[in-house]
């Protein structure tokens, strides 16, 4: 039976031009989450369990907004638990007037059966979708709203062709969540924190604020992880952090090729083109999903479709992204849901501009900009005048055992995002390019590139760029970066024996402002964001020993190295 929900915070007397505007509680939480008031009153039906075709039965609660016999809804299905801060979100969506229904995913929490990352998304999906078509209060009108991996699910359910879907919002998320990358290395940091998160949620004989230490508390998380860092083989970190295998990870060791059929069947990427219906992608600068998710985006827009394209200052734990989504998908649902096409901005692309910190639309993503070269000079500098003179090669040596290692960026962490760089660009095994002080402005938006000419002692190692914003008091932070892993038919060999390779260091939208200087970083590596590349060409998952490599970066007229930027 429906039970009425009670307000949240009690009512809130506030002074207002001399008088006293009394509020609930929920308006109160609307104002200052800048949403926009609530219309309804909500009800909840807790714990309904809907069967999936293989007869495994998995629980929801659906909110319904009071006052309306049917109405649109909404789907949320979610592997971290369907209640906490998720009842919240569902009951911001019913009191908008929206029915709202959040759901356990298979294995977790109250859904029977077993929790397999990815594998059961598409068909679970597509059956609570039929589901809720056919239910009294639905007036068949349904989306799908949620983050991470509660935005691949959405993913799945429209790649199976489903004709329930009618509107997405997908938020710092992608439609190849999980496997190994292309470029063969593991996101390492991300996979231990992942696999720790989601048995901490479900651990029943931890107290509740160990619970949260451990979900949201990077220093608490560090510790015990960190004992999966430096674990070889890495098919053996999850015991090393956990205290035991963990049966999903241990079947992602025995399938670690990105071309194995157990991925391939879960990349819904070759997907995306055909998937025709209304989406909003929410994404930030500093997310961990942020290059699959503009791919996604790319490929929509090849296809012909109109997606719209949000993304702000973010890192994935963010709650100022968590709210933007929530605000975009009142407005977005609105419009697809309910007709009311007002509801939504005109422009399909909106960005925010850091430095300048402001928002700017545009029709498509990327805007169009110009590339420039800085090319990489002799004593560290970095200029865009003219191409290098002749100089001696800059050299370091890279040791697996004592890796170079990463300092912010886009992590799954509250350590994520812009973080001060110095103490890494104090070792040896880092090389830095900085350019004199800007007299102006300098507005960098879209894809980042570094052209390097190299050598190595080995023929499987890795180079490592990323861009730097150095501020008038030395502070060095971090921008962009990415990874490039040379193996057998990688890179372009040169005429002289070097290699020429071009590191992706992703997207950015950043303005350096005068007096700032840019500043670009040369390594091997990013530990343990990325896995270290042990130079054995061994498995990444299975490989245990290791070699050192010396490395080689060249800048001169005939190697001419250079960070490529896409100015405005």
């Amino acid at each position: 039976m429906a039970k009425s929900l009670k307000n949240w915070f009690g009512l809130a007397a506030a002074a207002a031009l001399g008088g006293a505007l009394y509020l609930n509680r929920r308006q109160l939480i609307a104002w200052l989450l800048k949403l926009p008031p609530p219309q309804h009153g909500v009800t909840v039906e807790p714990g309904i369990l809907i069967t999936m075709p293989d007869g495994v039965r998995l629980a929801a609660d659906v909110y319904h907004p009071v006052g309306l016999a049917t109405a649109p809804t909404v789907l949320m299905r979610t592997p971290y638990g369907r209640t906490n801060v998720n009842q919240f979100f569902a009951t911001i969506f019913a009191g908008q007037g929206f029915n709202m229904v959040v759901q356990d995913v298979r294995g977790r929490f109250d859904s029977e059966g077993q929790f397999e990352p990815y594998v059961h998304e598409a068909a679970d999906g597509e059956a609570t979708l039929a589901w809720i078509a056919e239910q009294p209060w639905s007036n068949s009108r349904i989306g799908m709203w949620g983050q991470s991996y509660v935005g691949f699910v959405q993913w799945a359910a429209a790649s199976t062709g489903t004709p329930h879907l009618h509107a997405m919002l997908p938020a710092i998320t992608e439609a190849n969540l999980g496997g190994p990358t292309d470029q063969g290395f593991m996101w390492l940091d991300r996979t231990l924190r992942w696999i720790l998160l989601l048995e901490t949620m479900t651990d029943q004989s931890l107290p509740a604020w160990q619970k949260i230490a451990l979900s949201y508390y990077a220093p608490a998380q560090n510790k015990r992880v960190a004992a999966g860092w430096n674990h070889l083989p890495i098919a053996a970190a999850d015991t090393a952090v956990l205290g035991h295998a963990q049966d999903f990870y241990q079947t992602w060791a025995q399938h670690d090729q990105p071309d194995d059929p157990y991925w391939q069947a879960v990349d819904l990427r070759r997907k995306v083109p055909d998937i025709a219906v209304p989406m909003h992608l929410v994404a930030g600068w500093y997310d961990i999903f942020l290059q699959g998710q503009l791919a996604d985006y790319a490929a929509l827009r090849a296809a012909g479709h109109a997606p719209y394209l949000t993304i702000g200052p973010w890192t994935h734990m963010d709650q100022r992204g968590m709210m933007a989504a929530l605000r975009e998908g009142l407005g977005w649902f609105t419009a697809k849901l309910k007709g009311e096409g007002g509801a939504i901005r005109p422009s399909p692309v909106r960005l925010y501009l850091q430095g300048a910190e402001q928002w700017l639309d545009y029709e498509a993503w990327p805007p169009p900009a110009q590339e420039l070269p800085f090319y990489l000079q002799a004593m560290g500098q970095l200029a865009t005048a003219e191409p290098p003179a002749g100089s001696a090669p800059d050299q370091y040596r890279y040791d697996p055992a004592d890796p170079t290692p990463n300092l912010g960026g886009a992590l799954l962490s509250t350590e994520a995002g812009p973080v001060d760089n110095r103490p890494l660009e104090a070792r040896p095994d880092v090389l830095t390019y900085t350019t004199e002080p800007l007299i102006e402005s300098l507005t960098v938006i879209g894809h980042v590139r570094l052209r390097l000419y190299v050598r190595s002692s080995l023929e499987h190692t890795d180079f490592y760029g990323r861009l730097c914003d150095v501020q008038p008091d030395g502070r060095s932070l971090n921008v962009c970066d990415g990874l490039f892993r040379v193996q057998s038919g990688r890179g372009e060999p040169q005429p002289d024996g070097s290699l020429l390779v071009e590191v992706d260091m992703t997207v950015t939208a950043y303005q350096f402002l005068p007096g700032h200087r840019l500043r670009l970083q040369v390594s091997s590596g990013a530990h343990p964001h990325i896995s270290r590349n042990l130079g054995t060409g061994e498995p990444v998952m299975h490989g245990t020993a290791m070699r050192v490599a010396h490395q080689t970066i060249y800048h001169d007229p005939a190697h001419p190295s250079a960070l490529i930027l896409p100015l405005m």
